[in-house]
This record gives C-alpha cells, sequence and structure tokens, in this order.
C-alpha cells in the first residue's frame, strides 16, 4: 500500500478484500485517459468498465442474498467507492445502491423485488430527491392526482440520461409516497442535462408532468419518510468516500510532482513551504478516512439511529473541507499549469466543487451536528 494507505485502520475482511480488488481493477481498467476520454459523453463513463464492475457483483454487495445480492451491509460499499473516487470514475454506481437501499428500507414488497435483481444486473437506477439546487430544502411540491397523473418537476438529478427507472418522494392527498417511473414512459424532451463543473459527473432537470403511473408503481406506508433520510444519510456517506479517493489522489500527485520537480538545483519538495502544506493533506485526508470508517462500522441495515446520523454529518463535514483543501493546493503546487486544463490537477478541484454540494456542504452537516447537540 502507498503511504496515504488504510494501514492503521481496522477493516472487516470483507472492506479489505474490496479495498484491494476494486484499487487493482481501477488500475488497470480506468486510467487519467480514460476520464478525459468520456468528459464530453452523454453518459460520462465506459459501458464496458461498468459491465465488467456488474459481473464482479459491485451492483449487489448491499443487496440481500434473496434478491440475488452478496447480502453485505452498505460498510462493504465505503472502499469500493472510495476507489472510485480515486479513480475519478463517474458510474450511476452511487445513485443506483443508494436506490435499491430506499426500496430496502422501505420495504417496497414482492413486486419491487424484479427491481432489486434488474439493479444487481446493471440496470441503473436513481431517486429524483431534489427540485431545486439546495439540499436545505427538501420540501417535496411535486404531486400524483386521483388518477395517478404526475405533476411537478425534480432537478440535478444525478446519472438522469443513464438511469432507466426513476424513483421519485411525490405528494398523494397530502401524503409522501414512492413513484417508480420507468424511462419509456417520459417524452423525448422532459429531460434537460446540466452543465456541471465536474465534468466527470451527469445530472439533469426532469419534468415528469403528464406522466400517468399505474396503482402498482406507488410505495406507500409508513416507512417512506424514514427510509428517505436515511437513504441521505447514506449517500452523504459514500460521497464522503469518494471524495476522500479523490483527496488520495491528489496527495499522490502532490508527492510525485514534488519528488522530481527542481528549481535552482533542488528537489522543491525540499522546501518547507511546500512539505508542510503536503502533511496537512495528508492530516486532513486520515481524519477523513476515520470519520468515513467510524460511521461504515456502525451503519446497518436497520433505521438509521442518531449516533449513525452523527457519524455520517461528521464524515461529510470533514471529507469536504480536505477535498476543498487537498485539490487547491495540488493545483497550487502546480503553478501556472496547475491552472491550465491539460493539467489533470483541474479535474480534481472540479470534483471538490460538485461533490461538496451533494448531499449537503460542510456548514450543511454542521448546522446539522450543532441541532443535535444543542437544538433540544
Amino acid at each position: 500500500m502507498d503511504k496515504n494507505s488504510l494501514n492503521s485502520l481496522s477493516l472487516s475482511e470483507e472492506q479489505a478484500m474490496l479495498l484491494e480488488t476494486s484499487r487493482e481493477f481501477f488500475r488497470k481498467k480506468w486510467t487519467i485517459g480514460d476520464v478525459r476520454r468520456q468528459l464530453d459523453t452523454v453518459l460520462g463513463y465506459d459501458l464496458n468498465v461498468w459491465n465488467e464492475m456488474v459481473d464482479l457483483g459491485w451492483l449487489g454487495i448491499a443487496i440481500p442474498e434473496r434478491f440475488s445480492g452478496s447480502g453485505l451491509s452498505v460498510n462493504g460499499l465505503v472502499p469500493l467507492i472510495e476507489n472510485m473516487g480515486r479513480a475519478l470514475l463517474g458510474t450511476p454506481l452511487i445513485s443506483t445502491v443508494l436506490a435499491a437501499q430506499l426500496l430496502i428500507r422501505v420495504d417496497a414488497g414482492e413486486y419491487f423485488e424484479s427491481l432489486l435483481k434488474r439493479i444487481t444486473e446493471g440496470t441503473p437506477v436513481t431517486i429524483a430527491f431534489l427540485e431545486n439546487p439546495d439540499w436545505g430544502d427538501l420540501k417535496v411540491r411535486c404531486k400524483i392526482g386521483s388518477d395517478l397523473t404526475i405533476q411537478g418537476t425534480k432537478d440535478f438529478v444525478d446519472d438522469a440520461m443513464a438511469a432507466q427507472v426513476f424513483i421519485l418522494p411525490i405528494m398523494k392527498n397530502g401524503e409522501l409516497v414512492l413513484a417508480i417511473v420507468d424511462r419509456q414512459q417520459l417524452s423525448d424532451d422532459a429531460i434537460f442535462p446540466h452543465v456541471l463543473i465536474d465534468q466527470t459527473k451527469r445530472s439533469a432537470r426532469i419534468d415528469f408532468s403528464g406522466v400517468k403511473v399505474e396503482a402498482s408503481q406507488i410505495i406507500k406506508n409508513e416507512k417512506v419518510e424514514k427510509a428517505l433520510g436515511d437513504v441521505r444519510m447514506i449517500g452523504a456517506l459514500l460521497t464522503a468516500a469518494e471524495q476522500a479517493g479523490s483527496s488520495a489522489a491528489c496527495l499522490d500527485t502532490v508527492v510525485d510532482y514534488l519528488n522530481t520537480r527542481r528549481q535552482f538545483g533542488n528537489l522543491i519538495g525540499s522546501y518547507q513551504a511546500l512539505k508542510h502544506p503536503a502533511v496537512d493533506m495528508l492530516t486532513m485526508l486520515d481524519a477523513s478516512r476515520s470519520f468515513i470508517y467510524h460511521a461504515a462500522t456502525i451503519i446497518s441495515d436497520a433505521p438509521i439511529e442518531q449516533d449513525v446520523k452523527v457519524a455520517c454529518h461528521m464524515a461529510k463535514a470533514q471529507s469536504t473541507d480536505a477535498l476543498t483543501f487537498t485539490a487547491d493546493r495540488s493545483v497550487q503546487f502546480h503553478g501556472g499549469m496547475g491552472f491550465t486544463y491539460e493539467c489533470d490537477a483541474q479535474l480534481y478541484i472540479r470534483r471538490a466543487q460538485w461533490s461538496q454540494q451533494q448531499y449537503g456542504d460542510a456548514e450543511y452537516h454542521r448546522s446539522a451536528l450543532a441541532g443535535i447537540f444543542f437544538d433540544k
């Protein structure tokens, strides 16, 4: 393992195996050249790589065995997604596994078992959480009428171009329910792709107005609201893991550069003014990993309790700060070249800017922590 590895953390046998297996897979299958080749494509990822990930069973890691999954918990996803972040691999994995978690936690019933099996087979699915860009405003305004026709728009829907199924939190007669919409039910002009600062990611605004669903496509029970909140916490944790991987890649790049670039006859890594910020990068990264793997250790398939919420809030806040700092230092250390499109450092600072907003930025999560401890 490299110097910024997880040697100091105690991993389960499954986590350690997934960490090593996925790191080797991405090292062989996904180079920075592959990242750049996908930046301007519709999907943003290579279908061949996606299919190999499916064949390895990674889509089913946190899905019970009775639905053709591996039967592990969410904690098994963390090392895999950390290595995805290191490789800047933009696939619909996070959005799809979150959709699976929502179906499992809401106890969707036999009708939706086939959808979970489709997920393990590689069908991309996404949850349309937002109706505006603010993760602090999760009010649901989309409605479904008595004739089961949807009215409303969802915004910043992750992986909307790849998704074959959409799960919508929606209001029905004043009650929060979930509507399952197949892509074939959308008109050709219903999806409006966003131009994101992070070109490795995909998101869109979707107008679901006029889509009529069957009663069997509605999930209505007392678990919906709690399950949605739990899945948002899981989303924050998995995004934090992805951020930690990207921070590790930034640190690797900086250390390599400091150990090869010479100025005035000396390696620039010999100067304290550069050594110390590099060490700050390492300490922030290791703090992030400690928070992330602590949260992964205590999370389970049960409804999320307050201790898990605290751990997830801390993980996302710390990882956001860490990637923002490490990506910025990576650009700065490369001097004028770091600001150019040709320098790979710019890819990571773009990832930092986008990912900090996903599932709430650092301020959002610190405010949530303050509310837990002080707003009694």
